[in-house]
């Protein structure tokens, strides 16, 4: 009688039930160098949750089963609403307990750096829902030029109270807002915006306009409220559209549709219309652009963050499964070639998550007023381009090599249980959102004019000066090239240069020394283009043993 072939062996155990704060020693080692004071029990709280099966259940019925639009109730009225699988609100509640959204503004010294290793830990488990609360967090600053409605939506958007339900602000025990700005004909270019917003009054909440357009992509459209781009006589300005007024209608806001995404599958990206719907202007008029670029910034930070987030986690499915795969005679994980390969991955998941922590750092100290000489400033205006640019582009990359890890095992979806193939369809959403790799090498060329900037980046970069002959001819090379003038064309292969710098600068300080040999002898000496090119005499067990989440 034939062996039975339903006898299933040689494959890996679920990578569930992890603490994923507690494994992950790049993280911990790069927060004790941005914020000694960190609180580590909070966060190992965090990374037990977000790595227990029980919330990797919710993540996967909220991307499998994703929102439905609800245009009309049974009777033929516009509703316009969206409707979550359970699991998404459960979700974005453990999202707002673990104060992910508008908190870390008036917690403190400190608050933003913590903010962003939470950040990064959830973004683990998933990333969908946290599209609104990044918005959330990032409309704060924006918000508080108008007094008015600062003084009654602040609360409600602090708060660690995640509150579903359909109904006006102030009988809501927990508030979120969105953002408006791109519109069909323009993209990034909301210079081409043709929203308009017509003066109607004012009130308490100031100047109020009607305001007549469109938006292409409107994501999370059941937030409470929303910052947009439009039109007044002034210029394009900035103004607070809510979805409920404050007598209890519902403003004039139309869902078009939800889009089809490729990924991102639990959160509800939309188009919508606006006919003479109300809003309130938001800061000076005319000055929209300026508070959008002050609210991308922060989103940019999360975009750097959640892309570090997710190579992370795929980098622990990698290792998991390598470890517990035999192929050729031994572990998957022992295979010469396949030690490469991870502790590459191992390198650049340190790396991202060096430079993502070291620009909360700056955003952190620039807001907290811990910043006497203005340099967090600066290196904060540097830094949003550069790690957004590089960290994102480099996502899908990451994600292709480590679902080869798996093999065909990680190409399968299998009814949402292929967290990394759910990780591979995410990661270019990062890279494009709040701006593709083009604008992020414009926005450098710009952040690169001002006087102090070159002393700045010498600054940052001191610490890693006369550490490796390859590194420092980049480094020279790489400072000429920022007294000059970079052509437009080169901009990218500026932002990657700098990034690179900067992420060894960082591992030189708070990573090990088999690290930031490996780095620079593959990024400076050797220039790999490939992920798996480490050139012999690198510690690679050193590596990937420094990489091996936690359980």
């Amino acid at each position: 009688m034939g062996q039975c072939t339903h006898t299933v062996f040689n494959q890996s155990t679920p990578f569930a039930d992890v603490n994923l704060f507690s494994g992950n020693r790049a993280l911990a080692d790069a927060l004790r160098f941005n914020h000694a004071g960190f609180d580590a029990t909070r966060l190992a709280a965090l990374g037990a949750e977000m790595g227990s099966a029980e919330m990797q259940r919710h993540a996967r019925l909220a991307n499998v089963f994703p929102p439905q639009l609800k245009s009309h109730d049974r009777f033929g009225q516009r509703v316009d609403q969206v409707e979550f699988h359970p699991s998404y609100h459960v979700l974005m509640a453990a999202a707002l307990r673990h104060r992910l959204h508008g908190a870390a503004w008036s917690a403190g010294a400190g608050a933003h750096i913590e903010r962003a290793a939470a950040f990064m830990l959830f973004t683990e488990c998933e990333p969908s829902v946290l599209c609104p609360v990044s918005m959330s967090y990032a409309v704060t600053p924006a918000l508080r030029s108008n007094a008015a409605i600062y003084a009654e939506w602040g609360p409600g958007l602090a708060s660690d109270h995640y509150d579903e339900r359909f109904v006006p602000f102030d009988r809501k025990s927990g508030l979120t807002m969105g953002m408006g700005m791109t519109e069909k004909q323009g993209g990034s270019d909301v210079r081409a915006n043709t929203s308009r917003a017509e003066f109607a009054g004012d009130d308490r909440w100031g100047r109020r306009y009607r305001l007549t357009g469109h938006k292409w992509f409107l994501s999370a459209p059941m937030c409470d409220a929303f910052l947009v781009l439009a039109k007044t006589t002034g210029g394009l300005s900035c103004l607070f559209l809510p979805r409920i007024l404050p007598d209890g209608s519902s403003n004039a806001l139309t869902i078009q549709r939800l889009k089809h995404k490729l990924g991102n599958h639990a959160n509800a990206s939309s188009e919508v219309e606006f006919d003479a719907a109300a809003a309130w202007l938001v800061g000076e008029e005319g000055r929209g652009i300026a508070q959008i670029l002050a609210m991308g910034a922060m989103t940019r930070l999360d975009c750097a963050l959640g892309s570090a987030g997710l190579m992370r986690h795929a980098l622990s499915l990698a290792l998991h499964h390598t470890s517990q795969r035999e192929a050729f005679g031994g572990l998957l994980a022992e295979q010469p070639m396949m030690k490469n390969v991870l502790a590459d991955l191992a390198i650049e998941s340190e790396a991202a998550t060096a430079l993502a922590l070291r620009l909360a750092r700056a955003v952190d100290r620039s807001e907290n007023g811990h910043d006497p000489s203005g340099h967090e400033v600066l290196i904060r205006r540097l830094l949003t381009p550069i790690a957004k640019f590089w960290i994102c582009k480099r996502g899908s990359h990451f994600a292709q090599e480590a679902m080869e890890c798996l093999g065909g095992n990680g190409y399968i979806e299998e009814h949402g249980e292929g967290v990394m193939a759910r990780i591979y369809r995410e990661m270019p959403l990062n890279s494009i959102w709040e701006g593709a790799g083009n604008i992020m090498a414009l926005d450098l060329l710009r952040a690169l004019r001002g006087p102090e900037v070159g002393s700045a980046l010498e600054h940052e970069l001191a610490p890693v000066r006369h550490s490796h002959p390859a590194l420092d001819r980049a480094l020279d090379a790489t400072l000429h090239a920022i007294t000059g003038r970079t052509e437009e064309a080169q901009a990218r292969r500026l932002a990657r240069d700098l990034a690179l710098l900067l992420q060894a600068s960082l591992l030189r300080q708070h990573s090990t020394e088999a690290v930031f040999d490996a780095f620079c002898a593959s990024r400076f000496a050797a220039a790999a283009d490939v992920f798996g090119l480490l050139p012999a005499g690198v510690d690679l067990d050193a590596i990937v043993a420094r990489a091996a989440p936690g359980h």
